[in-house]
């Protein structure tokens, strides 16, 4: 499953977004979208037209082959559970949280549930939180 932070990256440079369509030559027949990153990337789409075209290329041919994970209640519970781990040894308060950690966070759970690899730029914050619950990521891009 690909994190938003690569789809969002290719949009901005395209030597990045020919690496991203390679590593969709080899992998995308195992390649899972998920909700979250979907509600990024039309979040992210400053007009109507971007966000077809978000829709049209990235969201639907993963819809069209069954490949969508939806967060389940239990990754939604256990997101809540993680966040309060890692709040309470920095006294932090959780609403001083970023919406973006927390949306990392179900990612990250429903990678555990569902038992596929994240691939991510997003490296320390995907650390940080598999400090308290074990899930595997890797940055890009996986080689095999």
């Amino acid at each position: 499953m690909l994190d938003a932070s690569l789809y969002i990256t290719a949009d901005r440079d395209a030597a990045f977004a020919e690496e991203l369509m390679g590593f969709y030559e080899t992998h995308q027949p195992l390649t899972f979208f998920h909700a979250v990153v979907a509600q990024e990337l039309l979040q992210e789409a400053v007009d109507a037209r971007r966000a077809e075209e978000t829709r049209k290329n990235l969201m639907r041919p993963f819809e069209a082959r069954g490949r969508v994970i939806t967060p389940t209640f239990a990754a939604w519970a256990r997101s809540g559970e993680v966040v309060a781990a890692l709040v309470r040894p920095w006294s932090m308060r959780a609403a001083s949280v970023t919406r973006s950690f927390l949306n990392d966070v179900v990612l990250a759970m429903s990678c555990r549930e569902v038992g596929v690899t994240l691939v991510t730029r997003k490296l320390a914050d995907f650390e940080r939180i598999r400090r308290v619950a074990p899930f595997d990521f890797v940055g890009p891009w996986p080689r095999g």
